[in-house]
């Protein structure tokens, strides 16, 4: 499981909805279908290291909107965790897929758990990586959410792309906002593009605007209770549940609420799955796991 398929990541781009999709696939295509979603400001290459090692598994990784060689939503379109989900079914039916396994980094997993949720016969499997579902805050009112949702979305729109004098300065700038350097460089290529000045960033910073709703803790559980298929998540030692209660809270309930839940933990940061020994503990944990659930 671990030594990966020997053949290159293919480029592929789809358009939906007239939104230009860009993707990387690895496998053979008659192999298992896996969906991968990454995280927040990633891109389909944060899957370089782990989905080559996913042997017999055709794995679609997909830049979501926004972000890597997708393109950018229109002026009046929003990027709430939400809005990707009619796309992703979309994409589905462009590769021919009744179903398959969703695999969700952080942000990814997110929207993997709400996709699986609202189409549950078209996941089979979901597993989550360093995350499961949309933290909540009993403290934030609808009011300040959307306070927060309007002016942050017409402060981002005015914004231009963030510039750097060359991709070296976009690594370090990563770097020192906690990414590992490993992390920072095998990102570097697929989120930014030329400019005279050097490179600016590819991703749109509408991103970084607040979303006009959060899901209330209610909202979450029923988004748990409505997971049909096995679900398989695992934690990087140092990642976001070791540093965020509230993560560590919904990890919690996930165990009383969803039938068929399993959890794992491997050494590493938020970003294990870029790591190549950590990435060959995730492919044998989830190689595993879809054996065991007949899931293939």
């Amino acid at each position: 499981m671990t030594d990966g398929n020997t053949e290159a990541a293919q480029d592929c781009v789809w358009e939906v909805d007239g939104l230009r999709l860009a993707g990387r696939v690895w496998g053979p295509a008659d192999g298992t279908p896996v969906l991968a979603l990454h995280g927040w400001m990633d891109h389909a290459d944060s899957f370089q290291e782990l989905a080559p090692r996913l042997t017999g598994c055709r794995v679609v990784a997909l830049d979501l909107s926004g972000q890597g060689l997708s393109g950018h939503r229109a002026a009046h379109a929003t990027y709430n965790i939400w809005d990707d989900l009619p796309q992703i079914a979309e994409l589905l039916d462009l590769l021919g897929w009744q179903d398959c396994v969703l695999l969700g980094h952080s942000r990814g997993a997110n929207i993997a758990g709400l996709f699986a949720a609202a189409q549950p016969d078209r996941v089979r499997a979901l597993i989550a990586l360093d995350s499961l579902a949309p933290e909540t805050d009993p403290d934030e009112t609808i009011v300040t959410t959307l306070r927060a949702f309007i002016e942050q979305t017409r402060k981002q729109k005015a914004r231009p792309p963030r510039l750097f004098a060359s991709p070296e300065a976009y690594i370090e700038r990563r770097a020192g906002q906690g990414n590992a350097r490993r992390t920072s460089a095998a990102l570097a290529a697929r989120a930014l593009e030329p400019h005279p000045e050097g490179v600016r960033m590819r991703g749109d910073p509408r991103l970084f605007a607040r979303s006009a709703v959060k899901l209330k803790q209610a909202d979450v559980e029923a988004v748990m209770r409505a997971w049909r298929c096995p679900v398989l998540n695992i934690w990087a030692t140092d990642g976001i549940k070791s540093r965020r209660n509230a993560v560590a809270q919904l990890a919690a309930r996930a165990e009383a609420l969803v039938a068929r839940y399993e959890t794992a933990e491997i050494a590493g940061d938020h970003h294990f799955h870029l790591d190549p020994g950590a990435a060959g503990a995730i492919a044998e944990v989830v190689s595993a796991f879809l054996d065991r659930h007949g899931c293939r």
